[in-house]
């Protein structure tokens, strides 16, 4: 039996797991970096989204956000009632509703948006110029995982 392709595969499993637990972590610790009294996680991003890309009807949203659309009528509710976005009818079919960010809207996200980004400039500045260089280089090889 070839044990170097044993001891391979246990130190790329033990890997996989560093990489997917040190990276669930820092997306719960970037997300958590909010403005106080900011809405939720799905509504931020919803917001974030139709601020960035403009108007979605509710099963665009449900997608993006991979949630039931029951999960996305409460997140869309909560931005519509706060004054976030607005309801609009489709100007191509009538029967569907489109959700767009308002003006306060995009604040709130461009504000949320500005704090993570902060903490995170933050965070890696604290890291010397080669550690940042290492930092990089990871994030570059992690890309390529995302992309295949």
């Amino acid at each position: 039996m070839d044990t170097r392709h044993l001891s391979d595969s246990a130190a790329t499993a033990d890997l996989s797991a560093t990489v997917r637990s040190t990276i669930g972590r820092l997306y719960r610790r970037f997300r958590s970096e909010r403005v106080d009294g900011a809405l939720g996680d799905t509504a931020l991003e919803v917001l974030t989204y139709l601020h960035k890309h403009g108007p979605r009807t509710l099963t665009e949203l449900s997608e993006m956000a991979q949630v039931a659309p029951a999960s996305m009528t409460q997140s869309v509710n909560r931005l519509t009632s706060a004054g976030y976005a607005v309801r609009s009818p489709d100007p191509n079919d009538r029967r569907k509703v489109l959700f767009t960010a308002t003006a306060a809207g995009a604040e709130v996200a461009l504000a949320n948006s500005a704090q993570r980004n902060a903490w995170l400039d933050a965070q890696l500045e604290n890291f010397s110029p080669e550690d940042q260089r290492v930092i990089a280089h990871a994030f570059e090889l992690l890309n390529r995982v995302a992309e295949s």
